[in-house]
């Protein structure tokens, strides 16, 4: 039986790019300003592959309208990323393979810092390799009404580490559900900052960083750059945190969870770690045991263990029978994929050239593959989210009116996904 679903799964996958191929080709769209309500006319927008390592597929600009028509042999046999530049920034919208309509949302840009409030602060510590990992998120709300995007380009979100820490990576998430890595500004003495367009809705950021861990125990400063948020911290079993003010708040999916209260703007508050942790390895649905990939951001660099409920895994083939509210989210996921895809596509043009049937059948396998790659991906992100919304209710960052609503969205998501 449980051979039946990973088949069906191939078939219907192989059936659906073969009716997108014939929609291949051409894609109509449209850029409006959600500031205004209007459309955006003679604006530039970018089709890019993300299959394709973020090849460029056409470039045009719309009328008079804020319509566009771009047409490359490649649309619609993969997703399609859209980016329009407006006010010298970049909006980015997503195109499953096979959907010939497109718009992409713009947002007048603002310098104005109090466009955006960080909400809330998680802290994630976990020792490997003889060094201490940390790994942290802020989670930052930009409610602005009329809806405006907050940008700087000298860096307009800043963020601090522990002395003696080394940065590994930042990388920014909006509503897309997308991580896009930033470039870090160093401002000296532990102070960094990104240039980053917030969107309108919510945004995390993430970062980690290495730090010394002699003997398996350290002493870390965590210097606060923001007031008013509540910390969270993480740590796996095995790991003590203690410190002036630390409270114990049981488990969480299995990690240890501690509280702190708000710190004030350039205060700090001293960690000590100690200990090791306990290995935790995660399932997969068919008995194996998988260690998660490193996707070079701060949530793997930060985590070694599955932190999902046990009910998602549980739902994991029926949810793959839910292609078409998948591809939806397909399309977002499948650009984490694109070093891998890219690689397979790079291998078979070095190839010789084979028939052209052959040629077809060996793109709707690297296509399959690279969903099915995907799949995977997309139940990660849900255990994260559904984690995620789990601490920052236990940390009281978040009213019950939030958590209920963003309870039932995720319900519904599982829902729908169930029912195809």
């Amino acid at each position: 039986m449980k051979a039946f679903w990973p088949r069906l799964l191939t078939t219907a996958l192989t059936a659906l790019f073969a009716v997108s191929a014939s929609l291949a080709g051409t894609i109509h769209g449209s850029v409006v300003n959600r500031t205004t309500g209007k459309p955006v006319p003679n604006t530039d927008v970018d089709l890019l592959s993300p299959m394709r390592g973020m090849a460029l597929l056409a470039s045009v600009k719309t009328d008079a309208q804020g319509q566009f028509t771009a047409t490359n042999d490649s649309i619609g046999a993969g997703p399609v990323l859209l980016r329009a530049t407006y006010q010298g920034v970049s909006f980015n919208a997503f195109l499953p393979p096979g959907r010939p309509q497109a718009d992409v949302e713009v947002f007048d840009v603002t310098k104005d810092p109090k466009t955006i409030v960080p909400a809330s602060h998680v802290i994630i510590f976990q020792p490997r390799d003889g060094k201490l990992i940390g790994a942290e998120e802020y989670n930052v709300k930009n409610s602005s009404q009329p809806p405006v995007s907050y940008f700087r380009t000298e860096g307009n979100f800043e963020f601090a580490i522990p002395d003696k820490a080394a940065l590994q990576n930042v990388t920014a998430t909006s509503s897309l559900g997308m991580d896009v890595p930033q470039a870090s500004i160093d401002k000296g003495k532990g102070l960094y900052a990104i240039s980053y367009a917030f969107r309108p809705g919510e945004t995390n950021i993430r970062l980690s960083y290495e730090l010394p861990y002699p003997g398996n125990a350290a002493t870390v400063k965590l210097p606060a750059t923001y007031a008013g948020m509540r910390l969270l911290l993480v740590a796996p079993p095995g790991v003590t945190l203690t410190g002036d003010g630390i409270s114990a708040a049981g488990q969480e999916q299995g990690m240890n969870v501690f509280l702190h209260d708000a710190l004030a703007a350039k205060g700090s508050l001293a960690v000590s770690v100690s200990g090791v942790g306990a290995p935790q390895p995660t399932e997969a649905a068919d008995g194996q045991s998988q260690q998660q990939g490193q996707e070079g951001n701060s949530r793997t660099q930060g985590q070694q263990v599955d932190v999902a409920p046990p009910r998602i895994d549980d739902l994991k083939w029926p949810m793959l029978f839910g292609l078409a509210a998948l591809f939806a989210l397909g399309a977002i996921l499948l650009s984490r994929k694109q070093v891998v895809v890219a690689a397979a596509l790079e291998a078979e043009e070095a190839a010789p050239a084979p028939s052209k049937k052959a040629t077809k059948t060996a793109k709707q396998q690297t296509s399959v593959e690279a969903v099915k790659e995907s799949v995977n991906a997309n139940l990660d992100s849900l255990k994260e989210e559904v984690f995620r919304l789990e601490l920052r209710k236990q940390a009281g960052t978040i009213s019950e009116e939030d958590y209920a609503r963003e309870k039932s969205r995720v319900d519904n998501l599982l829902r729908d996904l169930v029912r195809g």
